[in-house]
């Protein structure tokens, strides 16, 4: 028996050794493929022109981001492009929009030949990249951006940051829109991080006296993270973009995770259709300009 004892406790000592080894080994690869960038980084994309690690791009000459008025909106998260159809659903989503706001984007040479081909402003921020391949936020408009800077907060279990885009367009009445696209910290306890990310965004917005956006994959999965969101941005006077139909995605206690803020706006329609090409719905609004 003791014979037997002994066999045993050296297998679970070999057993144990193993998977060290084997865990060891997979961290060390996975941190050489994975790249942090130092702080947040932007790439604006239009055509063949790409301009790279820049903190802000600015461009005092932009054109008017509206078409008479009309300023339709694209928000959604499109899941890195897993699903096979995410490039034939975001052409119908973003047909007639003048502003997509995109969350988890991987830029790969098929998504810059979507972009190239589409003729879009792409101002893309780099949150992280693997295999070589950036991931982040992305705004794609129909004019170039008069301002856009880039933000980023790391999660603080997995150390992978999650991106933002403040951004300001022109518009055709004289003033300026602010628009904030933005990925939300997911994994952490309590909501310090979380305050953290959206205190930054939202202190850039504390000084605009004109329209504002604000959108993105929030992660409003607990009451505290809803209350923390709904105290920030009421501040700033935006209001809540409510959809019919809603088939926003939801946490599994029903809250939804992803939403639309504004101010300044007369919001005319706002709906939330049900795809399969993202584990996202989109949000699709359609907002007016008072001349």
């Amino acid at each position: 028996m003791k014979w037997l004892i002994q066999f045993l406790r050296s297998r679970v000592v070999a057993l144990i050794a193993f998977f060290v080894v084997l865990f060891t080994f997979i961290t060390i690869s996975y941190w050489q493929v994975l790249s942090l960038p130092i702080s947040g980084q932007l790439s604006l994309i239009k055509g063949d022109i790409q301009s790279d690690a820049l903190h802000c791009y600015r461009n005092e000459k932009a054109k008017p981001l509206d078409k008479n008025g009309k300023l339709d909106l694209l928000v959604w998260n499109i899941y890195k492009q897993t699903n096979v159809n995410w490039q034939g659903k975001l052409m119908q989503y973003s047909s007639n929009t003048e502003l997509a706001l995109l969350q988890e984007v991987n830029m790969t040479n098929e998504f810059k030949d979507y972009i190239s081909k589409a003729n879009w402003y792409a101002s893309h921020v780099d949150a992280f990249k693997l295999f070589d391949v950036s991931s982040g936020v992305l705004n794609l408009s129909m004019r170039a951006p008069m301002l856009a800077c880039a933000y980023i907060e790391a999660e603080p279990w997995l150390q992978l940051p999650k991106s933002g885009i403040f951004a300001r367009y022109k518009l055709s009445d004289g003033k300026v829109l602010a628009v904030v696209n933005l990925h939300s910290v997911n994994f952490a306890y309590g909501t310090l991080a979380y305050n953290r990310q959206i205190s930054a965004l939202a202190a850039e917005l504390t000084t605009h006296e004109g329209p504002v956006i604000f959108a993105g994959d929030l992660n409003t999965w607990s009451a505290a993270r809803v209350e923390l969101i709904k105290e920030q941005l009421s501040k700033l006077g935006l209001r809540k973009v409510e959809f019919s139909p809603d088939n926003r995605t939801r946490f599994v206690n029903g809250l939804a995770l992803d939403h639309v803020y504004y101010r300044g706006l007369t919001l005319v329609k706002a709906s939330s259709p049900v795809t399969d090409a993202s584990d996202h719905n989109p949000m699709l609004v359609s907002f007016s300009i008072t001349f």
